[in-house]
């Protein structure tokens, strides 16, 4: 235990937990420490987190759609549109609304954002790796089926 000089008393100081086993929370903190992470590695290259992932997809196959990136995310298409709009201000992407169909918005690179993968891949490696020091690949795979068995117990009850 841990005790401070306060005020000329001896005051205990401990950490206050107000939930016990509560598995969401577990999963918030981890999410919200490695997001902010990511959020400070990127900053250089001008790019959020989610921003980040929306290049990835390009980086795989230019030429999607809004809609197509906002399914694939599991976001908003709002939300996508914004961060999209954010992209091309920034000079990484930009928007095309083909001939055959004006209801559609497809997302390209700019030879800017295309040359940002050469830069940012190695330090999404790097964090890659710094995040799962000392923890193996089997202990990962553990991870990602619990967390997919889950998603899918919070869909199940969802739906009830």
């Amino acid at each position: 235990m841990i005790y401070q000089q306060k005020t000329g008393c001896a005051a205990l100081i401990r950490p206050i937990k107000f939930y016990h086993d509560n598995i969401g929370i577990d999963i918030h903190e981890a999410d919200l420490a490695i997001t902010n992470y990511v959020k400070r590695r990127l900053a250089p290259f001008r790019l959020a987190p989610e921003q980040n992932l929306i290049m990835l997809l390009l980086w795989q196959s230019e030429g999607v759609t809004q809609n197509e990136i906002a399914d694939s995310l599991g976001k908003d298409k709002a939300g996508v549109a914004r961060m999209i709009l954010s992209l091309e201000s920034k000079g990484y992407v930009k928007r095309i609304v083909p001939s055959c169909d004006r209801r559609t918005v497809q997302i390209f690179l700019t030879p800017e954002g295309q040359a940002l993968k050469d830069r940012v891949l190695p330090v999404l490696d790097e964090i890659k790796r710094e995040i799962s020091a000392g923890i193996g690949e089997d202990r990962f795979a553990l991870v990602r089926s619990t967390l997919s068995a889950i998603l899918a117990n919070v869909e199940r009850a969802s739906r009830q």
